[in-house]
């Protein structure tokens, strides 16, 4: 994981945590205005945001990842740039890249690094899986150091950084799965559904209708940077951590406490990223919801969007139809918290 921000000027936390906590609603108020339910998937965006991670948004087409996207980067007074991902690109065309230039006045020529569209603050990352791995490899220092190295020379990413990244989960034809280094690098998997009928009613008459009002930039970049700061402070209580950890150790295939049904159907567990993630999601939601520390509910919230790229299945739970999500649920049921930890 990346480490903390720039420290920004002294505040009183007290006062930043409301900040956050009105940020966020008003995230989601101007979110509103062109997004229709999606509830969770919202509130998982802006977790992410507010804790400095980077989500893959999966669904399948007309759901509105990518404009949620987007407009979620006309809410925040940030730079966008948004990546088509195509079986052509290659990594110098998301990097950037040296070129050669002449100087007018005294005809040497010299090299110059161009900044590629990676070189900004949210980077959309449009159907990541149809791009080879060459190609989504060069993500990986982005997403994980924020910087990228051109030549051997390292230029700094600007600050916050987040990569939104989508992928269409059934058409699979052409495309190239991420590799689990990669994915790991994920703070979430979010799942994208069909909304309910009134909803989705409410989605084509608001659509086939005159544009309405356009969302408000009411974030900034700096705000973003110091709410990062702040949620890393949040008070973390002793139980809630080693609730957290013995989730993910829980999904290991090695270990002796290992569920049954985790022996039988997971080939690769969830790394101690899960864990580190857990608890910096469940600070982030802590204070979205105006709580003062972390809880085991933020924890086992959070359980799903986090493990359910980290937990690899075998050929069993494939032959068999048995999901992520559903050994996920399983070890929330299985692995309860101490019944006096709080």
């Amino acid at each position: 994981m990346t480490g903390p921000p720039p420290s920004p000027p002294a505040v009183d936390e007290a006062e930043l945590a409301e900040r956050l906590r009105e940020s966020g609603e008003r995230i989601r108020a101007e979110l509103k205005k062109v997004i229709i339910g999606q509830d969770e998937v919202v509130e998982q965006v802006l977790l992410s945001l507010f804790a400095g991670g980077n989500s893959l948004i999966v669904g399948v087409p007309g759901l509105a990842k990518t404009l949620l996207i987007q407009t979620l980067a006309d809410v925040l007074d940030l730079d966008f740039n948004r990546i088509q991902f195509t079986p052509d690109l290659m990594p110098s065309d998301i990097t950037g890249t040296d070129i050669i230039q002449e100087d007018p006045e005294t005809g040497r020529r010299h090299l110059t690094f161009v900044e590629g569209p990676l070189f900004a603050n949210i980077v959309l990352a449009d159907e990541i899986n149809r791009t080879p791995p060459k190609t989504q490899s060069a993500l990986l220092e982005a997403m994980q150091e924020h910087q990228v190295t051109i030549q051997g020379r390292t230029y700094d990413l600007p600050r916050p950084f987040f990569v939104l990244a989508t992928q269409n989960p059934i058409e699979l034809e052409g495309t190239y799965p991420l590799p689990e280094a990669q994915l790991d690098r994920f703070m979430f998997h979010i799942d994208i559904d069909h909304l309910p009928e009134d909803e989705e009613l409410e989605v084509v008459r608001t659509t086939t209708a005159l544009p309405g009002d356009a969302p408000s930039s009411v974030v900034t970049g700096d705000e973003i940077v110091a709410f990062q700061r702040l949620v890393r402070q949040v008070p973390m209580p002793d139980a809630v951590a080693r609730y957290a950890v013995a989730l993910a150790r829980r999904t290991r295939v090695g270990r002796e406490d290992a569920p049954d049904y985790v022996k039988q159907y997971v080939a690769y567990g969830a790394s101690v990223r899960a864990a580190q993630y857990l608890v910096l999601g469940g600070k982030a939601r802590a204070l979205l919801r105006g709580e003062v520390t972390v809880s085991f509910d933020d924890i086992r919230a959070l359980c799903p969007p986090v493990f359910r790229h980290r937990i690899l299945t075998n050929f069993h739970a494939e032959s068999e139809r048995v999901t992520t999500d559903a050994l996920i649920a399983k070890l929330l049921d299985d692995v309860r918290p101490p019944a006096s930890g709080m």
